[in-house]
């Protein structure tokens, strides 16, 4: 077999589009190994994720047969590379937890991701509990009247380990517009709280005090508008009125690592697509 290749797409919806598009990977000599699609009705538009064995089909080769069938549709599509480790950067502040699990699971094989760099603003003596390796770490501290520049330090990085993706891994800092602009559709961020709701600092004690029975954690795109980006991945976890808020926060910890860890798996396999402010999840 060759490399597995992702076609993703999307578009107006209108009769004829998977045939169209399954039927090119068959002439072309593909062998779909996994096909999911959705109809919008109330947006109409049409989402589609192919993963298939090209064959003798060189990846150029079913790009360039692929366009023209494209631009008939109007499509907004991708080809990709199911198994090359994307280039993730991952910012994280004081609280490790997230930034752990991820780099656990890129250790034993689980996340198909290659972390280039670590970024905060604490030194990395904040996180000294987690074991980084060779990934190199730099410590960009932000005020602020240095939050320009700090975030311009920001995007210089990303562009020199040609980072795919940015992950907030509890980073504790409030992107600019200009920021979350520049990094759209790729930057994710974990929020401490089963959005919307509990906004701001001390979430598990605010939830604490107004005796909710659920905690969560919501892991969604980064935009301008705080904390109201697409979401990809939530969980929920039912308390009681016993838990105190040192419980919480430990539950809270377990429940980000997990729906940011997932969040960034969908992405990278190209599971992910935007559809407005809301996205399209072609789980496995």
């Amino acid at each position: 077999m060759s490399d597995p290749l992702v076609l993703t797409l999307s578009c107006t919806d209108r009769p004829g589009i998977t045939a169209r598009v399954t039927s090119f990977l068959f002439e072309s000599g593909s062998n779909i190994l996994e096909a999911q699609q959705f109809g919008d009705r109330a947006a109409n538009a049409f989402f589609m994720r192919v993963e298939f064995d090209p064959g003798e089909t060189g990846r150029e080769e079913i790009r360039e047969g692929f366009a023209p069938l494209a631009t008939e549709f109007g499509m907004d599509w991708k080809l990709a590379l199911r198994d090359r480790p994307r280039r993730v950067m991952i910012m994280v502040s004081k609280f490790d937890h997230c930034l752990a699990d991820l780099l656990y699971r890129w250790r034993i094989g689980e996340m198909p991701m290659e972390p280039v760099a670590i970024v905060s603003n604490h030194p990395r003596e904040a996180i000294e509990h987690t074991p980084l390796g060779d990934i190199p770490f730099h410590h960009l501290p932000i005020t602020k009247d240095t939050k320009g520049e700090q975030e311009a330090q920001v995007r210089e990085l990303a562009e020199r380990y040609d980072a795919e993706l940015v992950v907030l891994a509890r980073y504790m800092q409030i992107l600019s517009d200009e920021q979350a602009a520049h990094f759209a559709g790729r930057c994710i961020n974990i929020h401490h709280s089963f959005l919307p709701g509990f906004k701001g600092a001390k979430p598990y004690h605010q939830a604490y005090e107004r005796g909710v029975k659920m905690i969560g954690a919501s892991a969604h795109y980064v935009t301008a508008d705080l904390d109201e980006g697409p979401i990809i991945h939530q969980a929920a976890e039912p308390i009681s009125h016993a838990d105190s808020p040192e419980e919480l926060v430990r539950k809270g910890r377990e429940i980000e690592s997990r729906v940011l860890a997932e969040a960034v798996r969908l992405h990278l396999e190209e599971r992910v697509l935007l559809n407005g402010q809301r996205t399209v999840v072609f789980r496995s």
